[in-house]
Order: structure tokens, then C-alpha cells, then sequence
């Protein structure tokens, strides 16, 4: 099942929409953020060298991608971004600032 960036903006919305708190708070949401991040990079870092300590979950990269996916949706949201258009935006940029940057695969 495919899911457009519109569909999960509006599925996060609904999800928080159920509480009375609502979205949390500019910083607070940077937190979650800031820890989600951390969460990816102690999975990665398990998967490629680092020795987990002992009690500690390795994690699995995807749902830790998907939580910070979620943070980052609800931050857009909050602050009535539209990620759709934002993203294209960026791919745009990206386009004409790197486009040159690395060496193209031959067809």
C-alpha cells in the first residue's frame, strides 16, 4: 500500500487530534526529535560494529525511521507545512545544486 505524503500528514493529524494536549510544544517536539535521531544512530551503529551494552535492544532500523518519520510530520504539521510541496522543493534544489557533484551512472 502506497501512501502519499498528504495521507500521512492527515493520518498523524487524526491520530493526535484524539487528545486534549495536541501537538507538543516547538522545543519539546525538537526533543523527540533530537532522541528519535539518537535511536537511529544506536541501530546503525549496532548493525555495523558497535557492541550493544548488555540489557540493551539492537533495535530495528525501520520502525526507529518510522518514529522519527512521525516526529518529523507532526512538527510539519504543527506548524501547517505542507511536506508534499516541501519535499519537491528540496529534490528541486538538490537537482540544480548537485547535479554535478558525483560521477552519473553510465546506462
Amino acid at each position: 500500500m502506497s501512501l502519499t505524503f498528504a495521507e500521512a500528514q492527515r493520518l498523524v493529524d487524526d491520530w493526535i487530534g484524539r487528545f486534549e494536549e495536541g501537538y507538543f510544544p516547538p522545543l519539546l517536539m525538537l526533543a523527540r526529535l533530537t532522541e528519535e535521531t539518537g535511536e537511529v544512530a544506536r541501530v546503525l551503529a549496532h548493525a555495523h560494529g558497535k557492541t550493544p551494552k548488555p540489557g540493551e535492544a539492537a533495535g530495528e532500523l525501520a520502525e526507529e525511521l518510522a518514529d522519527l518519520l512521525f516526529v518529523v510530520i507532526s512538527m510539519a504539521n504543527s506548524h501547517g507545512i505542507d511536506l508534499e510541496d516541501a519535499f519537491r522543493r528540496a529534490l528541486r534544489k538538490y537537482e540544480e545544486r548537485d547535479s554535478g557533484r558525483w560521477t552519473r551512472k553510465k546506462p
